[in-house]
């Protein structure tokens, strides 16, 4: 079981959440709930502030056969690709819609692993997408952020029309 998703325009979405100390079991128990709720969308990553978890924690597993989810606190984008790619993005935060967003191909990420060390890793295609996202939501941004503020307010405009 998890805890439902914090929905659109809840204040939480619009805020920083806050560094993970150390790794706790605590803290493992959120990843594994966090990762079940990710699979049971299906999508393929989840911040902690999209179930209302106000810390710095992601998963993302962008693999075909499942169960190669990575697990991060204090994710951080320590380089990007030049190269960009374009990818439709959508949030069970805000269900129904989605747009096409344009973000780095590839990035290095630095993150406190699930053994409480810090690790660098490198993220390319959909699994770059999916991290990018994540780290944005932990910095209080949803997906439409990077829309233009008239695509931005289109969208926001439609799914208020569709929640009346």
């Amino acid at each position: 079981m998890s805890r439902p998703f914090v929905m659109w325009p809840d204040k939480r979405l619009k805020t920083v959440a806050a560094p993970v100390a150390e790794i706790t079991d605590e803290i493992r128990t959120i990843w594994d709930e966090m990762i079940f709720a990710m699979d049971a969308m299906p999508g393929v990553g989840l911040a902690a502030v999209q179930l209302g978890i106000m810390v710095r924690l992601a998963v993302v597993d962008a693999s075909d056969e499942r169960g190669k989810a990575v697990k991060m606190a204090n994710p951080k984008v320590l380089h990007a690709s030049a190269q960009d790619r374009l990818y439709q993005e959508a949030s069970p935060n805000l269900p129904g819609f989605s747009a096409p967003i344009s973000r780095p191909r590839a990035v290095t990420v630095e993150f406190l692993n699930d053994q409480g060390a810090m690790e660098e890793r490198d993220f390319v295609g959909l699994w770059a997408t999916s991290v990018q996202h994540q780290i944005d939501h932990l910095n209080g941004k949803m997906y439409f952020d990077r829309l233009s503020k008239i695509k931005r307010d289109m969208l926001l405009k439609k799914s208020r029309k569709a929640a009346r």
